[in-house]
């Protein structure tokens, strides 16, 4: 596997080094020591999928709060997503910025969201898949969301929002949840 830092701290792409003959491929998708040696602790207490019916669909953006750390594995098993990680850890040197990161069923590329940063994504593609290795359980309450839309993050979705659930749809903005605000220096990094 490859490991690519990016500007959000912890936030990482991880990439598949395939191996290849005359039946396909194989690669190595997670190796918890490979992992530990890159700085992400990702253990894995839950595995999900979440399937998109329509291109367009916007999930997210949510965390876990302290004390449930819920770092997390993404990747595209079927159609195309760009998965962002937005960091809004206030004592973090990378608070306000966030990541895109296209990850599609071709290029079998993942991105590891560290605890405590919010995430969401788009689909490219009706017919996504997306599959999650999750560090730690889902707490019901202790899940916080930030509105996938809010000026304080300028996030480029590259599409028009087709469908988004009411929840996700309601979030408060940052300024509304007594975050502390963003610089003028923080933003989109990819």
């Amino acid at each position: 596997m490859k490991f690519t830092t990016t500007a959000v701290d912890g936030a990482t792409i991880v990439d598949l080094e395939p191996f290849t003959d005359d039946r396909g491929l194989f690669a190595r998708t997670f190796d918890v020591d490979e992992f530990a040696a890159h700085g992400l602790d990702v253990g894995v207490a839950q595995a999900n999928v979440s399937y998109n019916h329509v291109a367009g669909t916007l999930r997210g953006l949510h965390r876990q709060v302290p004390p449930h750390s819920e770092g997390k594995l993404v990747r595209c098993t079927a159609g195309a997503i760009v998965d962002v990680a937005v960091d809004v850890r206030p004592d973090s040197p990378t608070y306000g910025r966030h990541v895109m990161v296209e990850l599609t069923a071709s290029n079998r590329r993942a991105l590891f969201v560290p605890p405590y940063v919010a995430h969401g994504y788009q689909t490219l593609t009706d017919g996504a898949e997306v599959t999650y290795q999750v560090s730690g359980p889902y707490v019901p309450g202790g899940e916080q969301g930030f509105r996938h839309d809010d000026p304080a993050f300028a996030i480029a979705w590259p599409l028009a929002v087709t469908v988004i659930s009411a929840k996700d749809a309601s979030w408060p903005l940052l300024s509304e949840t007594g975050l502390p605000p963003l610089s003028l220096h923080a933003g989109k990094d990819t």
